[in-house]
């Protein structure tokens, strides 16, 4: 089983030259270098140039390289596409996805214009109608490329109006409505960023519920907040020996036909040991 971890998503702002830069020697698991929210209307340009010239420099190692495009409503949506076409990033996060053809016309332009047929796209799930839409959306996933569901919480709890508190109990039938979801179709989902990075206390409690949740990482808007999330978002050392002792139990010749053993006195099925396999690739991704 191959996995790619994507326990730790930093947004880096793509007018930031130095940022760019410093993300090289970071921790984080993905990368997604921004050309929408943080970047102000008259610096579009300038982040377009800059990221395409980090991309295709590289230097980034293993982790994964996300180009946040602005959307293809807007003056620079379909400049920064095509940029990301040329530079031949890992993946395309959309934003403000809503239904599913939003999704799949951004996975075809994509292509139009040269893009690589290995270009995953993610989806960024920050509207209402997004949420009503999740299923569909995510069942696109064959036709569109698409791996990821990125929640963007801030812009759920401006456009419901839902407060920011409790423990996010407002939105939290929300994330759950896109766990299952992506899961329906074998995406991987990433949970909303916690904006007080000096918070660690309350960040380290919202991985917490996340990684309870079943969200594969969290998006993150400072490296600060980077070993906090990939600790976080592991499993425990604990956890992988006993995935490893599943795995090995069932190599075992007598076991090979088995649906069903006993391991240290506790029953345990094959539904198990993919669970087992999981982890450990997890692991194995992340030099545990």
């Amino acid at each position: 089983m191959t996995i790619r971890p994507r326990r730790s998503v930093l947004y880096m702002p793509g007018a930031n030259a130095r940022a760019l830069e410093k993300a090289k020697t970071l921790d984080a698991d993905a990368l997604i270098l921004d050309l929408e929210d943080s970047v102000a209307p008259d610096a579009k340009s300038v982040a377009r140039s800059r990221v395409a010239e980090a991309v295709k420099q590289g230097g980034y190692g293993r982790r994964e390289l996300v180009i946040r495009i602005n959307g293809l409503d807007t003056p620079w949506g379909v400049d920064d596409l095509r940029m990301a076409a040329e530079a031949d990033a890992d993946a395309v996060l959309v934003p403000k996805v809503a239904r599913p053809g939003d999704i799949v016309n951004v996975s075809r332009i994509h292509m139009a214009l040269g893009g690589a047929e290995r270009t995953r796209m993610w989806a960024m799930m920050e509207t209402p109608m997004a949420i009503f839409n999740v299923r569909e959306i995510a069942s696109v996933h064959q036709v569109a490329r698409l791996s990821c569901l990125v929640l963007g919480t801030n812009d759920l709890l401006k456009e419901s109006r839902a407060l920011a508190t409790g423990g996010r109990f407002a939105i939290l039938p929300w994330l759950s409505m896109t766990l299952l979801a992506a899961r329906t179709y074998g995406l991987d989902v990433i949970d909303g960023v916690y904006n007080d990075f000096r918070d660690e206390a309350g960040f380290r409690a919202e991985c917490e519920q996340g990684r309870t949740l079943g969200m594969d990482g969290k998006t993150l808007i400072h490296p600060g907040q980077i070993a906090v999330c990939n600790e976080l978002f592991s499993p425990a050392p604990e956890e992988i020996a006993w995935s490893r002792r599943i795995i090995e139990a069932f190599l075992l010749p007598e076991n090979a036909s088995k649906g069903v053993i006993t391991i240290d006195g506790k029953m345990v099925e094959r539904l198990h040991l993919a669970m087992a396999e999981r982890v450990a690739a997890i692991a194995e991704a992340t030099g545990q």
